[in-house]
């Protein structure tokens, strides 16, 4: 794929992430367009408020989240980017980081903000199968039906 021809909207929202913080989604503004869409496993929401307040709400549930990107391909106004997760939970397991990978489809806005963002992660592989009852019954239905 080709890059943008201007490639600092990809580089913006790489650093808008990478550099995440409570007080950084005061920038939330620069990256995502007023009325912007963003979809992942557990949240659908639309406009800043909202989408700031998925963030507000990851804070208050895991400590030290930080996001890595390890890829990313753009092409006219979309990108993608591959990512890792990492964060501890709050309340269980606290000393373990957990590493959940996944991927972002991006659409932007004329002015280079995001107008679309949809988050793509298997839930089961990175989330549920590392809680305790959930986990061994993921584990269970795996070795179930896997072919080997």
């Amino acid at each position: 794929m080709s890059a943008f021809a201007d490639p600092a909207p990809v580089a913006r929202v790489v650093s808008f992430y990478e550099n995440l913080s409570p007080d950084g989604l005061g920038r939330i503004a620069e990256v995502y367009a007023p009325d912007a869409a963003f979809k992942d496993p557990f949240n659908e929401v639309q406009g800043l408020p909202a989408i700031e307040g998925v963030f507000r709400h990851m804070y208050e549930q895991v400590h030290e989240p930080r996001f890595r990107v390890t890829g990313q391909m753009a092409q006219g106004q979309e990108a993608w980017l591959a990512w890792e997760f990492r964060f501890r939970f709050k309340g269980w397991r606290e000393g373990e980081t957990q590493r959940v990978r996944g991927a972002t489809h991006l659409v932007f806005a004329g002015d280079g903000r995001v107008q679309v963002h949809r988050d793509y992660w298997d839930t089961g592989e990175e989330l549920y199968a590392k809680l305790p009852l959930l986990g061994r019954l993921m584990r269970w239905l795996q070795r179930r039906l896997s072919a080997s």
